[in-house]
Parts: structure tokens; C-alpha cells; sequence
């Protein structure tokens, strides 16, 4: 059953789950990511440039987060943008403080700024989203949200949406059990294994084109794309099977 925006009624397909990202799908703090990354890449590549002599290219919050950080855990974000820039560094411990010049140093110093920005700022949700999983809670499907964010817990906390999923999968949780992040399907799939659904009766719900490419390769019945400001082409080409704008379009019985 399709509505006039060519939709599916989620229960009329057949599926037992839906399985959320968080930042840019359910809450609004991918914004917020984006600013911190900025924020972390600009001072690093400001000074970069003034010990090279080379002119300093700023982070842009919108081409390159989408590029290269969003829905990435951090420390790969971090990776991959330096070396676009041609940037190699150590890769450090995750005990470096914010300040050491390494991967997970910078990627320490990331996460700094996104929980002060956080405690400033706090979460709001999307209505559309909220909808969405209430109604299909209610109908029956279980619900799970995967992050690759360490913060996942917190950022549900902060927006009491932690009993709106039976089970969370975030960068805690894949570093702690050694499941690789999104681009990497292993989250998403023990998120479906948790519900005690097989992938072809979960759909995938993500912003980042790292996590369309993992609901693909997870062999989801449906994947699911919410253009924040990727696009719809990239998104489409990354493997969505569907591109919207906000998930309350969606019909749900």
C-alpha cells in the first residue's frame, strides 16, 4: 500500500523492525557535530598552515563533513579528512588529552567540544521522526537506534527518547564488542540480531552516506535515506532505496 508520495505502509510490507541512526535522523545534532568538527579542524589546519607556510583551507561544515566524518565513529572521521588534506599523524591511545597531536587526540578534542556544545545547547528531536517510531512502536515493530557516536547515550538522555528503543548499538558498544563502524554493516546487523529480526524484515533509516552504504551491504529489505543536506542523488547513488525529506511522511497503520 503506497500513499500519493509513493511511500510504503510500513506494516503492510511485512517488516518486524526499524532501525534508527540518531544525529540528523531522530535528533537534531548533526548540526552540532558539524560545528565541532569545524571547530577542531579549522585550529588544527590554522596552525598546520602557519608551521608549513602553506595558505590555510578551512573545514566546510557541509561538503567535507558529509564527505569524509558523517556517520563515521570518530577517530576514522578524524583519519579520513586528514587524509584528504595529505595529513598523516599517529594514531595515539584513547587516553590522549585534547590537546596531543595524534588521531585520537583530535578526535578527544572533537568530542570536548561537541559535550560543552551539548550542555549549552541541548537536543531537539524531529516531530516527523517521533511520529513515526511512536506509531510503528505502537503497531508492533520493534525499534532500535545505531550510532556510531560515543555520545549516543547522552544525547537520547538529554532528549528522554531512551524508552523509545529496545536496544542501542553506538560507538561504545562497537568498540567494546569490536564491530566496525558504518560504512561496515556490523552494527546495523547486530542491532537487527538484538530484535530478533533478519535484515529482510528491518528497514534502515540514515542521513550520512557512510550509513546508507552499511544499511546496502546489511542486506536490509528497505534503506531508507533523510536528505539533511547530502542530496539526492548522492544519497540514491549510496544505495538508498528511498530519499525523504522528514520520516513523517511515512504512512503507518
Amino acid at each position: 500500500m503506497h500513499t500519493e508520495l509513493g511511500l510504503p505502509n510500513l506494516t503492510a510490507i511485512g517488516l518486524e523492525a526499524l532501525i534508527f541512526d540518531l544525529d540528523g535522523v531522530v535528533t537534531r545534532t548533526a548540526a552540532v557535530h558539524a560545528a565541532a568538527w569545524k571547530l577542531l579542524f579549522d585550529d588544527y589546519l590554522r596552525q598546520a598552515a602557519a608551521r608549513s607556510g602553506e595558505p590555510f583551507v578551512p573545514f566546510d561544515a557541509e561538503a567535507d563533513y558529509a564527505r569524509y566524518v558523517d556517520g563515521k565513529p570518530r577517530y576514522d572521521g578524524v583519519r579520513s579528512f586528514l587524509l584528504a588534506r595529505g595529513i598523516r599523524l599517529d594514531e595515539g591511545d584513547p587516553a590522549d588529552p585534547p590537546e596531543a597531536e595524534t588521531v585520537r587526540g583530535l578526535g578527544n578534542r572533537k568530542n570536548a567540544l561537541f559535550a560543552d556544545a551539548l550542555t549549552r545547547h541541548g537536543v531537539e528531536a524531529y516531530p516527523g521522526s517521533l511520529r513515526l517510531i511512536r506509531a510503528a512502536r505502537a503497531a508492533g515493530l520493534r525499534t532500535a537506534v545505531v550510532s556510531s557516536s560515543r555520545n549516543c547515550r547522552a544525547v537520547l538522555d538529554a532528549a528522554g527518547l531512551g524508552e523509545l528503543f529496545d536496544t542501542r548499538i553506538d560507538g561504545v558498544y562497537a568498540a567494546d564488542n569490536g564491530l566496525p563502524g558504518k560504512p561496515a554493516p556490523d552494527t546495523f546487523l547486530r542491532a537487527a540480531a538484538l530484535l530478533g529480526a533478519a535484515p529482510d524484515r528491518c528497514a534502515v533509516f540514515e542521513d550520512a552516506i557512510a550509513g546508507i552504504e552499511a544499511g546496502r551491504a546489511g542486506g536490509f529489505a528497505l534503506v531508507v535515506a533523510v536528505d539533511r543536506g547530502a542530496g539526492h542523488g548522492a544519497l540514491r547513488s549510496a544505495g538508498a532505496d528511498l530519499v525523504v525529506s522528514d520520516l513523517g511522511e511515512f504512512p503507518i497503520d
